[in-house]
């Protein structure tokens, strides 16, 4: 195997990202980590120390090539609201694209690990408030814009979107067609227009 100084660093992330997506955090085994990074187990323990490091290391890759490149694409592709929708569209097509059904390393981990380790839980929930406050910013401005109405309470709906995303996420694992996730994020998304 090559050594880590070999790859580019975020290549070999990448490959723990896609590692830990794939079997779950307690399944993934230090062995399962090297052979995916490609790296020595020495190698491994030495730039990233045990695989709790790693973990949140990867839970950070994961959150900077996925939600944040989303988010800052989406704001600054779209009008406030339209970044909302784009931003969940793409979730739902994303979702069921994946052949495999992984779900989302976010929400995977926040019903897989957070319940056993509260640190890597508020790890997680720091993520899941940066959604929120994505949501929470768009309709903000949306509604300074008038795309969105002012009685719409932006941190309640904000939190709304949260819990319809994870949603979206968890029905797709279970391999709910488009219909059934489509149906879920509809009356969400009609929160955010005007009455006719």
């Amino acid at each position: 195997m090559a050594r880590l100084k070999d790859f580019d660093e975020e290549r070999v992330l990448d490959r723990a990202v896609d590692c830990f997506w794939k079997h779950g955090y307690g399944a993934t085994t230090v062995r399962d980590l090297a052979d995916a990074m490609q790296i020595g187990g020495a190698s491994l323990y030495n730039a990233y120390g045990d695989k709790r490091a790693l973990f949140g290391r990867s839970l950070e890759r994961y959150a900077n090539r996925s939600m944040r490149d989303r988010i800052a694409r989406m704001e600054t592709e779209h009008r406030p609201r339209e970044a909302i929708c784009a931003f969940i569209a793409e979730i739902v097509d994303r979702s069921l694209k994946d052949p495999d059904r992984k779900g989302c390393l976010l929400i995977n981990s926040a019903l897989d690990v957070a319940p056993h380790d509260t640190e890597i839980g508020k790890v997680v929930a720091g993520y899941l408030d940066e959604l929120r406050a994505f949501f929470r910013r768009n309709i903000e401005a949306a509604q300074r814009v008038g795309q969105v109405p002012r009685s719409v309470d932006a941190e309640e709906v904000s939190g709304h979107l949260l819990g319809v995303l994870a949603g979206v996420r968890v029905l797709a694992r279970t391999g709910a067609p488009r219909k059934v996730l489509e149906s879920v994020v509809r009356p969400a998304l009609a929160l955010l227009e005007h009455p006719r």
